[in-house]
């Protein structure tokens, strides 16, 4: 009875918690979406891919909104659309070793470019030099490999007919605030027709290719001249995917902030590592790419370092949330050399240290980072991960309150022995010694074991 009691004020709690907002959609409890997301907030890091047809222009994601381009002008694209060298086996085989747990493939970005066979469009991958459904070779794939798999759905969509131009549409006028302009460009087109097209999309995603762990949809503006909950039917959307898949994982972007159950997980953008802290005790995940876009991008020359990647993982998990990294393969379809290398590298450490990544969450108050350091925490095995950012060159660390509290200190990495001694003051430091020798990783992990 007192289980029964305590939960249910769990469940109040939350919902009285989440964006300050007491109205709900579904009557599942704080127990049940915590059992729920268990395998996800365990999981920590997840393979986000964008491919589209963006990937021929090769110059952006939203090449057709930057550029303001036709559908007409934009068509070439589809036409020479030919990904010979797509092979899902290889990409899960890359995000496997890469130690990611789940990937969430886009099935259909703003450009309204389907790479799943839906009864709904013509613009889709089986009418390209393809001829296939991409998106089921993905499933497929990445199932094999053990890892969660999840669709990205573009709410937004620049191609179809009876999409209402807005102010992030490709054809919006020269004076984005001028609502005659729009009311022009916008004579014949029917935001319900879409609306309903919207829906029947998500469904086929929802029941054609089994269990689906994550949907990512993506993305709400509300205001003038932009696109909401109401425009999209965002209430009914989510009752339908939470009905058709019970357990499925959505994120915040269906603009839903009034219900304090309109999504399961925030979704911080292309931040900086140093501002995660400001999300601790929410359920979030940060969407990063390798580097400035989220398309294969020829050009581009802003590639984060093997340590900028690290410290990205290293402080998602550090402060309780979830890393998902983004990959845009080519218009052949596979990983650019520098995506490869990346994933290579976060291979090569994952393989040593990834007990301090899975299951982990930000340590308790009691323990405190040293400088150069950085501190996540496995509550089920209470075991402590400090990453040594700055190897220290001395060869001791001191960690300030710990005295009294460690039961065994070793290298992740090999678990070779780390010598520590409990300073014979009453500060309540301990000091940790370490090899002059710094192991093989740009950044070493060393594991704690309390008492």
């Amino acid at each position: 009875m007192k289980k029964t009691i305590l939960l249910s004020l769990l469940a109040g709690l939350l919902t009285l918690s989440v964006n300050g907002q007491t109205k709900k959609l579904f009557n599942e409890t704080a127990a049940q979406k915590q059992q729920r997301m268990k395998w996800w907030t365990d999981a920590r890091f997840g393979m986000f891919i964008h491919w589209g047809l963006y990937s021929l222009a090769a110059r952006h994601e939203w090449v057709k909104n930057h550029e303001r381009l036709s559908n007409e002008q934009y068509q070439k694209y589809f036409d020479e659309f030919d990904p010979d060298h797509f092979d899902p086996k290889a990409w899960a085989r890359k995000a496997k070793a890469a130690g990611m747990k789940y990937a969430v493939l886009t099935s259909k970005h703003h450009e309204g470019f389907c790479l799943f066979d839906s009864k709904y469009t013509d613009y889709k991958a089986p009418n390209t030099q393809a001829h296939r459904d991409l998106v089921r070779e993905f499933v497929d794939a990445f199932r094999a490999e053990g890892i969660k798999v999840g669709f990205y759905y573009s709410l937004i969509d620049w191609h179809h007919p009876d999409f209402p131009i807005d102010r992030v549409h490709p054809l919006r006028p020269k004076d984005e605030k001028d609502s005659a302009a729009y009311a022009r460009l916008n004579k014949g087109r029917d935001m319900a027709k879409y609306r309903e097209y919207l829906h029947n999309q998500v469904r086929e995603l929802m029941t054609n290719y089994g269990k689906i762990d994550i949907l990512w949809l993506d993305f709400s503006y509300p205001g003038q001249f932009g696109k909401g909950k109401d425009d999209w039917g965002s209430v009914e959307l989510l009752k339908m995917v939470r009905r058709l898949q019970p357990g499925i994982i959505v994120d915040n972007r269906a603009d839903l902030g009034e219900y304090a159950d309109g999504a399961d997980f925030e979704t911080p953008e292309q931040v900086k590592p140093e501002t995660l802290e400001k999300y601790r005790g929410k359920t979030w995940e940060t969407c990063q790419t390798f580097s400035g876009s989220w398309g294969y991008y020829r050009d581009e020359t802003s590639w984060k370092t093997h340590r900028q990647l690290l410290d990205l993982l290293i402080s998602s998990v550090s402060n309780g949330g979830n890393l998902i990294l983004n990959v845009g393969p080519t218009a052949r379809g596979e990983f650019d050399y520098r995506a490869d290398n990346a994933l290579d590298s976060l291979a090569y450490w994952m393989h040593a240290n990834n007990r301090a990544i899975y299951h982990c969450t930000y340590a308790p108050e009691t323990f405190k980072a040293p400088a150069g350091t950085k501190l996540s925490y496995n509550p089920d095995t209470r075991r402590l991960y400090l990453f040594l950012f700055d190897y220290p060159e001395n060869g001791s660390l001191l960690l300030p309150g710990y005295k009294g509290k460690i039961k065994y200190a070793q290298f992740l990495n090999d678990d070779s022995e780390l010598l520590f001694k409990d300073g014979d003051d009453n500060s309540g430091d301990l000091t940790l010694t370490v090899p002059k020798l710094k192991p093989p990783y740009d950044i070493p992990v060393v594991e704690l074991i309390l008492k």
